[in-house]
């Protein structure tokens, strides 16, 4: 069944893009003369009247906003027929440039206090695997941003880390001093040290290795739960 998807527009533009994108999908039914130039003008004034009472009249949409309309409809005897229960909207509000600008300002002012300080994350333990590895979430600002694996051997440890926010960085494989004492809080001690000899790198590399590392509990958790 067609489908007609108006990618990313502002909602100040969807009427127009969904009659071009409309037009565009049947230029070949039209030339063929399976349905007329008029019956898809109509069919996108029809969808385009209740995207009007969806977007502004309901969600007081702002023509800034940016807006995405997928929706299916099929062709039958010369006419098209919108298969509604198929409409799915997305829509991102525009935020309004003194905001912005209000923002950008504030953040530039104390740039150089925020960039000679250490991000500060919360770390708590996670789980632990049945071969000793110790697997450690990290937060910041509140999200769940990173994950730490450590693998304590005589006195010393192995570590992986990844963080993805504020800024990717990545610990692929290092050996550290593990000293005596709780081990939790040893690594919290460790975890400025560890950020700090971070490399860093694209979000995405940083993405997969805290899967990989959240995929070692995980894996150990879905065992307990068969076993259970």
């Amino acid at each position: 069944m067609p489908v007609l998807r108006s990618g990313l527009v502002i909602a100040g533009r969807y009427a127009d893009k969904v009659r071009r994108v409309l037009f565009a999908q049947l230029k070949d039914s039209i030339k063929s003369g399976e349905i007329s130039a008029q019956e898809v003008a109509r069919a996108a004034g029809e969808l385009n009247r209740l995207l009007f009472e969806i977007l502004v009249n309901e969600l007081k949409i702002d023509k800034g906003d940016v807006v995405r309309i997928t929706v299916e409809y099929e062709l039958a005897d010369g006419t098209i027929k919108w298969k509604l229960e198929t409409l799915t909207i997305q829509a991102w509000r525009r935020v309004p440039d003194e905001e912005v600008q209000a923002a950008v300002k504030s953040i530039v002012e104390k740039a150089c206090e925020i960039l000679a300080g250490e991000p500060e994350y919360e770390i708590e333990r996670a789980g632990e695997t049945d071969t000793g590895d110790i697997v450690y979430r990290l937060y910041y600002a509140g999200e769940e941003a990173g994950a730490l694996l450590l693998t304590p051997i005589n006195g010393k440890a192995i570590v992986r880390l990844a963080v993805t926010q504020p800024a990717a960085k990545v610990i692929r494989k290092i050996v550290v001093d593990l000293p005596s004492g709780e081990i939790d809080e040893t690594v919290k001690n460790l975890l400025p040290q560890l950020l700090r000899e971070a490399e860093d790198t694209e979000k995405r590399l940083a993405e997969r290795v805290y899967r990989e590392i959240l995929a070692l509990i995980q894996v150990e958790e879905e065992e307990e739960e068969a076993e259970e």
